[in-house]
């Protein structure tokens, strides 16, 4: 392809995404780099044209950026490599464009005593220029892509100095702007020069196996379609191997063969809204296995570089694991080009900047002002990697960690003996507390003793990682048993008291088989044990038995209430007295029926002082509503199909320590709101079980909380509370 032959089909792709893009600057930039470079050569033997229009192409047809990127990237080394300075830039163009060009172009003009020293500087230089205009990383990223792409004709210690820059710096770079088809072709490059055999052994695996793998996909693609088809979901849905870098790491890491890797094959679902992200996951789990502990929701909870998905890992019908990333169409865009994605053009001809969700840069850059340059790049190589720490053992090994990372961690990824046995640890040859954060270059020395009684149950709440966390629940579950079942059973008792219930009401002989077969235990015991060690919760334990309890109750009670409010009815009707008033249940006494079963409805939440009406229900006895819930209006207690349901119910003197309800809080979008009610809440003593909180387009936020009080006058208070707050314009209690 002849240099106009690239530059037309450069314009042909800026074209199909912005056409009313100023062509005639572009073709001037185009003319006045190929002019500025006459006469030189790449290393290839080409004209050196060559490289900026190919930077230029990466821009536009990867990056899709405006105007002002494509031009800087067309003259993005006029300012290094030829007469040609920032006020020449400036003039023909403009400021904006020779900023960039300066931004990305190298500090040639300086003399460096050692080559580290020149490239940590330019490196500063670049990051003090890209925390101004974010489009100089974008398109310094392009032009390393580029020489990545055509590293060949380099020598050998050029090609690994290169490739050791770009996956020290340029990868962890574009992966922290969300860049992620950038960065495994950038990983994928330096790979292929740092370990020229181990690239070539999966590429050629790979290959060999590409027949086999190919059918996989299409099979498995094939379900997935199928099913989203029968439930009318929009859709797109398509599958790859994971990139080369991806395998190797995981091969060396976990000492693995290509065979033995876990989640080889990844399946990307597009659909049109979050709504549908959730159903097409619900139909990945009913068409394939998922396997425990490998979902992912970075939907509710995104990445620090924006990135929204759902993944999941499931076990294929042929017994082949694979990941599915589920995902919106801007949710995959902003996946694609990260940070470049908010620079599309748009409608105006303006580049949609958002600098300030890349603050870390410029925070990046305020910390180290003054450092010399080994030190920017040390600091800067571990805030690129700020979601994982990486420390050494005395010897010199490197563990890499979670952020946030302790003692018990490191120890644990050792080896589970060398944290089962740890009585101390020291960081840089001090002693330090179990709960130390270590930081990433930190030396770290586990102290251990034959004569250790075990890891303590705290540790697990101090570690961060998983595989920590499970060792230790391991040790528990082995060595501790007496002590698990008598813990255990102290969180059980506790939390059924907490839910109303009592010991009395499991232990029936028609009752606590079938309980015990509900949370797949075969004796108390062994559920206490459990829950003890960590591996059940007292939670789901109770929970579970409630429902079933519940449901054995279910046709007695609907029995007993009918068959009482018959026969309170005949006596009415020959002995019109004052009603009987019985035994109270939760607090609720029910005119005329005594050990009935009583539940509060969701709908309006009632507590102690409210005013309240009981409506029997078919199979839960009698549900209460508090008498300004919409289920309970005048008009429904007159509905004649319904009328001999409804029944007079008041509040007993014995009443439950605490009620579940419900608030909703209504106030100005504000810092720190969540913060402020946070604190009435407590202020108050409010058990708050639940929160949810949402802003909207127009500036309000909405926080719909789930608390517990005592009474009525609590719940004034707290209203009242929330009603002092700065911004609050409403807080009710929602029903119906």
């Amino acid at each position: 392809m002849t240099i106009q032959e690239q530059y037309s089909h450069l314009e042909k792709t800026i074209r199909g995404y912005n056409p009313s893009v100023d062509f005639s600057l572009i073709r001037t930039a185009f003319e006045y780099a190929d002019k500025c470079h006459d006469g030189q050569k790449r290393k290839s033997g080409e004209p050196y044209i060559i490289h900026p229009l190919a930077v230029a192409q990466i821009v536009a047809e990867e990056l899709k950026l405006d105007s002002e990127s494509i031009v800087a990237a067309l003259l993005h080394d006029v300012i290094e490599d030829t007469p040609a300075d920032h006020a020449d830039v400036a003039r023909l163009f403009s400021p904006t464009i020779a900023d960039l060009v300066e931004g990305v172009s190298k500090l040639t003009r300086i003399q460096y005593a050692t080559k580290e020293d020149e490239q940590m500087e330019n490196l500063r230089k670049m990051l003090i220029a890209m925390s101004k205009d974010i489009r100089v990383i974008l398109i310094k990223i392009s032009d390393r892509l580029h020489n990545m792409r055509t590293m060949e004709y380099q020598s050998p210690e050029k090609q690994k100095q290169k490739s050791l820059e770009t996956m020290e710096i340029y990868a962890p770079i574009s992966h922290r702007l969300g860049m992620q088809r950038m960065k495994w072709e950038l990983e994928d490059l330096s790979l292929k020069y740092l370990d020229p055999v181990g690239y070539q052994e999966i590429v050629s695996r790979l290959e060999d196996k590409k027949t086999e793998y190919d059918i996989f996909m299409q099979k498995t693609r094939a379900q997935v379609e199928t099913r989203l088809d029968e439930l009318d979901i929009p859709h797109l849905v398509y599958g790859r191997v994971k990139h080369p870098y991806s395998i190797y790491r995981k091969m060396f890491s976990q000492n693995k063969n290509l065979d033995e890797i876990f989640d080889l094959f990844a399946f990307r679902v597009i659909v049109d809204t979050v709504g549908d992200c959730y159903n097409v996951l619900g139909v990945v789990h009913d068409i394939f296995i998922p396997i425990l502990g490998r979902f992912k929701d970075y939907i509710g909870t995104p990445k620090p570089n924006g990135y929204q998905s759902l993944h999941t890992t499931v076990m294929g019908t042929d017994g082949i694991p694979f990941e599915v990333q589920i995902r919106t169409r801007d949710m995959h865009e902003v996946s694609e080009y990260g940070v470049a994605a908010h620079w599309k053009y748009k409608q105006n001809g303006q580049g949609g900047g958002a600098e300030g969700k890349y603050e870390w840069v410029r925070r990046l850059l305020e910390n180290q002002e003054g450092a010399d340059a080994e030190e920017f790049i040390h600091s800067l190589k571990i805030d690129m990697f700020a979601d994982e720490v990486f420390v050494f053992t005395p010897n010199g090994d490197v563990q890499n960690l979670p952020a946030g990372a302790t003692p018990i961690d490191f120890a644990y990824a050792i080896h589970s003996a060398v944290g089962n046995r740890m009585v101390g640890a020291k960081v840089n040859g001090r002693i330090v507390t179990f709960d130390h954060t270590l930081k990433s270059g930190d030396i770290v020395e586990i102290l251990t003793s034959k004569g250790a009684k075990g890891p303590s149950r705290d540790w697990i709440k101090i570690a961060k990682s998983n595989e920590a966390r499970s060792k230790i629940r391991q040790w528990f579950k082995k060595e501790r048993r007496d002590e698990n079942i008598v813990n255990g059973r102290s969180a059980f008792e506790a939390e059924l008291k907490h839910c109303g219930l009592t010991m009395k009401d499991l232990l029936g002989p028609d009752r606590l088989p079938v309980l015990l077969k509900k949370v797949t235990y075969p004796s108390l015991d062994d559920m206490y044990a459990a829950i003890g060690y960590g591996g059940f919760t007292a939670q789901k334990a109770v929970s579970r038995m409630q429902g079933e309890l519940q449901r054995i109750a279910k046709q007695q009670a609907e029995k007993q209430a009918l068959e009482a409010l018959e026969h309170t009815s005949k006596a009415e009707d020959s002995h019109p007295a004052a009603p009987k008033r019985v035994k109270s249940e939760q607090g609720i006494i029910v005119e005329g029926l005594d050990n009935c079963l009583v539940k509060f409805s969701k709908c309006c939440t009632p507590v102690p002082g409210d005013e309240i009406v009981g409506f029997i229900t078919r199979g839960y006895g009698v549900s209460v509503h508090r008498c300004d819930c919409p289920n309970a209006s005048p008009e429904r207690r007159g509905d004649p199909a319904l009328a001999d349901r409804w029944i007079k119910v008041s509040w007993g003197s014995d009443t439950n320590e605490s009620y579940p309800t419900t608030l909703e809080v209504v106030a100005k979008d504000r810092l720190n709101l969540l913060l402020d009610v946070s604190a009435a809440l407590s202020t108050t003593k409010t058990f708050v079980s639940g929160v949810h909180c949402r802003s909207t387009d127009d500036g309000f936020a909405i926080a719909r909380m789930e608390i517990r009080v005592r009474d009525g006058d609590q719940m004034h208070t707290i209203i009242n509370k929330l009603n002092q707050i700065s911004g609050v314009l409403q807080v009710t209690r929602p029903s119906g």
